[in-house]
């Protein structure tokens, strides 16, 4: 049994890490409170939107000319991961990058690896990639912490660069989606080419008048659109990592108060053991000199 100065020690240990987990729950949970709010405003915007495209788009015709909508086998790939730039939040970086690699295994299992590129959006997806034979092209770790809509919007307007020139026919968003604080929902969801699925209610009941035009409008929506879905997908991976790094540090607090519990219990049986020792040590010795 370890003496009583090693478990004193480890009280100590354990308490000091229960105070500093325990605080990064408290920030966690400002932080979520924040990222929450910034996702809540965004979702029914990015909804509407996306159903003004399917009123508009309700024959496939009105998106043949439309260079996003370009579709091919896949040859070259970019998956995007978004993960965090911070641990201590459970498996939320690892599930990412184990979600990119399922679904490559799902739908480009004929497609090279080496024509398979990676663009990482926070820094520890880079951790568990790097010096594993990946083609990382970039690595990004100025919108996992402050998501920017005009940094995003930079960023996407260069993936439809890339796109419509040929760089890549397919580019893929891997992240984790925001539910509650507890829970996230892994998405890997293709961003290019578009995948509008007419409805055939889409285009009933809604009799409009064009100006300029179907197609423009049609045209001039869709880059907004995008734009609007990297954005939202970039502050979903935000407010989820908050939610679960709030969820990991109060299980870490949980853990730690068990524990010095049981260090406690520990510590009180060496004590009582310690002091009845003595207590048979002193009745020795005086039986001893008794005689």
């Amino acid at each position: 049994m370890a003496n009583l100065k090693e478990i004193r020690n480890r009280i100590t240990s354990v308490s000091s890490t229960r105070q500093i987990t325990g605080a990064m729950k408290m920030v966690s949970a400002a932080a979520l409170r924040k990222a929450q709010d910034a996702i809540i405003q965004i979702r029914p915007y990015a909804t509407k939107l996306h159903q003004i495209l399917l009123h508009l788009s309700s024959n496939a015709e009105d998106l043949e000319l439309n260079p996003y909508t370009r579709t091919s086998n896949p040859s070259r790939v970019l998956m995007v991961l978004i993960s965090s730039n911070r641990g201590l939040c459970g498996a939320f970086n690892s599930n990412v990058v184990k979600t990119a690699h399922r679904y490559i295994e799902q739908n480009f299992a004929e497609v090279d690896s080496k024509k398979i590129d990676f663009l990482l959006l926070g820094k520890k997806s880079n951790d568990m990639l790097k010096n594993k034979g990946f083609n990382i092209i970039g690595i990004r770790t100025d919108m996992a912490d402050k998501p920017s809509y005009e940094k995003v919007s930079e960023l996407a307007e260069q993936f439809m660069t890339e796109f419509t020139t040929g760089k890549y026919d397919h580019i893929v968003l891997v992240y984790n989606a925001f539910k509650n604080a507890g829970m996230q929902i892994l998405t890997a969801e293709q961003y290019l080419p578009i995948q509008i699925e007419s409805s055939e209610q889409a285009g009933l009941h809604h009799d409009y008048i064009f100006e300029p035009g179907k197609v423009e409008i049609i045209n001039g929506l869709i880059p907004k659109s995008l734009k609007v879905q990297l954005f939202k997908a970039i502050l979903d991976s935000a407010a989820a990592e908050h939610g679960a790094r709030m969820t990991a540090m109060h299980k870490a607090t949980d853990n730690a108060t068990e524990m010095i519990k049981d260090l406690k219990l520990v510590y009180n049986k060496a004590r009582q053991a310690s002091i009845t020792k003595e207590i048979l040590e002193i009745v020795a010795g005086a039986e001893a000199l008794k005689h």
